[in-house]
């Protein structure tokens, strides 16, 4: 079993900044790539930025030079900070794992349960 569990969302004004934190546990053996992805209502879920292992990253166009995600591969965990927020950043964020459970086994996806960021006046 492999649980994912984000922090950090919450109110923000525009302009402002959080930083997200998502650290994943369980019967792990090793985890590829880590990422955060959003979803507003009514929207589809969309790909925020993804870091592999090694500390390869992409952004979404729409938060590049803003948000900045980074690893801490000894904590199992993936964070994300978002600077200069905008009202359209307001979504639930999920994080994202690739998470290997034993030397035999294939990669598989995990998500965490979500964290609200509202950016609003």
């Amino acid at each position: 079993q492999v649980q994912l569990v984000e922090s950090g969302g919450g109110l923000v004004q525009p302009g402002g900044s959080l930083r997200l934190s998502c650290a994943a546990s369980g019967s792990i053996f090793s985890i590829n790539a880590m990422g955060w992805y959003r979803q507003a209502p009514g929207k589809q879920r969309e790909l925020v930025a993804t870091i592999i292992s090694g500390g390869s990253t992409n952004y979404a166009d729409s938060v590049k030079g803003r948000f900045t995600i980074s690893r801490d591969n000894a904590k199992n965990t993936v964070y994300l900070q978002m600077n200069s927020l905008k009202p359209e950043d307001t979504a639930v964020y999920y994080c994202n794992a690739e998470v290997r459970r034993a030397a035999w086994s294939r990669y598989r996806d995990y998500w965490g349960q979500g964290t609200q960021v509202t950016v609003s006046s």
